[in-house]
């Protein structure tokens, strides 16, 4: 069986022709990527296929593969669920399910196929052939592919870039890395595929190629998986990997590890910038924020549309947008019906989320803020003063430069979890701090420390894993625990 197919061909949808893109001087790039997709076959049939991990990632996996025609087990060292459970069903009758078993060997298989969260270190040496999910969706669609990177910020883009391009009459559904799995869109009616994909998913790739790969920022996170800075930066600049010259990459020329990726890629380069107009080096075309207004320039044209309307507009609010916006320029979007996209959209959950007013005092779930780059980026966007929730499980990155972002903006920092000590130790010379035995008694002390004006800001710095499932579930505990309070019961 080979390659996987969408039900409609790219064109189809607009009766021969792509949206308008008279703002272009030069459309030849765009048309390249309009009209470019994978070419690589897939043909799984009759091999045996190595599926570990059965999460969302592995679970579409091990059905994709079934449907090839291949023969597929699927482990996970995990208890077996409970009958019934959502964990426990949605597999094809044809896959070989081992719950609560160690990994086999996996040169006994064809292929394997690790779920992110599993190590290269239990495969890599003696597999055959490794292909994580996301090379199994650029395999399998025959759609132009957009990626999108980065330590913070990927599913807010994904997600303004499915709705912008949504906005200009282009079907676009985003996927990947942010609990909808990328095999998904498979035979789909779509025109685009819009794919977040982490430093995980990125080590498992072969011949996978975005016509359009955007990366947001680049700061130090994921140190116990990958061992360094250096080799994080690596497996990110992994999505560059197979692109060509009829490819686009949309870079954050603001920060000097993703502008360095430009001697990384032979695609074409879009800069976009906060801080007024990249220079025009080489030909780059580039978006900034000018004032309450986006501003796009290829060559000696541009255009500048108006986002000063825009409910959210922070710092890093302007990143995600400019980054979406040059993102469906690329993709031959018409920029003047893309920007109409920002009326509606709504941010993501535990993403500077606010959950309630109490009093005076303004509550904001950042719970999805798992580093400390994420969290001195929610400070930075946060009016203080600021009684700061943080701690959680320590993932091995220095706290020096959140410490100093934290002076002068936090009146307290109110520690939970297994790095309060550590946390601590960086903070209390600028800044008070008190250690908190739950994140329940962190939400009752901050309301009690709060006097009208403040801000009551959970933005942790640290993986959830010491005391929650996942950053959902701790910020769904603290949305809780707040709207208790601003019912009057006791938490």
């Amino acid at each position: 069986m080979g390659r996987a197919k969408n039900c409609c061909s790219l064109l189809d949808h607009f009766s021969g022709s792509w949206p308008d893109r008279t703002f272009f001087a030069q459309t030849s790039l765009r048309n390249d990527v309009i009209n470019s997709t994978n070419t690589t076959d897939l043909n799984l049939a009759g091999r045996n296929i190595l599926v570990l991990g059965l999460g969302l990632s592995g679970r579409s996996a091990a059905n994709f593969c079934a449907l090839q025609g291949a023969h597929v087990r699927a482990v996970d060292e995990r208890p077996s669920p409970k009958a019934g459970s959502p964990e426990s069903e949605g597999f094809s009758d044809n896959i070989d399910i081992r719950w609560g078993e160690r990994f086999p060997e996996v040169d006994d298989f064809d292929l394997v196929v690790p779920s992110p969260g599993v190590p290269p270190h239990r495969y890599r040496s003696k597999a055959r052939q490794v292909w994580g999910d996301i090379e199994l969706a650029g395999r399998a669609l025959d759609i132009p592919i957009i990626a999108v990177t980065g330590t913070n910020g990927k599913s807010t883009t994904v997600m303004l870039i499915e709705a912008m391009l949504r906005a200009c009459g282009i079907r676009a559904r985003a996927a990947g890395n942010l609990g909808t799995p990328a095999l998904s869109l498979v035979e789909q009616p779509l025109d685009v595929g819009v794919l977040e994909v982490s430093s995980f998913q990125l080590e498992t790739i072969d011949s996978f190629r975005p016509q359009i790969a955007t990366v947001l920022n680049v700061s130090p996170d994921h140190m116990d998986r990958h061992g360094g800075f250096k080799e994080y930066i690596e497996a990110k600049q992994q999505i560059f990997k197979n692109q060509t010259s009829t490819d686009v990459a949309v870079l954050n020329y603001d920060d000097h590890v993703v502008r360095d990726y430009v001697a990384k890629t032979q695609a074409r380069v879009i800069f976009f910038s906060q801080n007024g107009p990249p220079p025009q080096e080489k030909g780059f075309d580039s978006a900034w924020i000018e004032e309450d207004f986006a501003v796009l320039r290829e060559g000696e044209n541009q255009i500048r549309l108006s986002i000063g309307g825009c409910r959210f507009l922070g710092p890093a609010d302007q990143d995600n947008i400019l980054a979406a916006l040059a993102t469906v320029w690329a993709m031959g979007g018409k920029p003047e019906k893309a920007i109409e996209a920002l009326a509606d959209f709504r941010p993501l959950p535990h993403r500077l989320e606010h959950v309630a007013q109490i009093q005076g005092v303004d509550f904001i779930n950042d719970s999805k803020a798992t580093n400390p780059g994420a969290a001195q980026r929610a400070l930075e966007n946060t009016q203080s003063p600021i009684l700061w929730i943080a701690g959680g499980r320590d993932k091995g990155l220095s706290y020096g430069e959140l410490a100093t972002a934290a002076a002068g903006r936090v009146r307290v920092a109110l520690l939970i979890g297994e790095a309060a000590d550590q946390i601590q130790s960086c903070l209390e010379k600028n800044t008070p701090c008190e250690q908190m035995n739950s994140l329940d008694e962190a939400v009752t002390r901050a309301h009690a420390l709060a006097v009208e004006g403040d801000i009551v800001l959970l933005a942790p710095a640290c993986a959830s894993f010491d005391q929650f499932k996942n950053f959902e579930a701790r910020g769904e505990s603290f949305r809780k625990a707040v709207l208790q309070i601003a019912e009057g019961k006791k938490t």
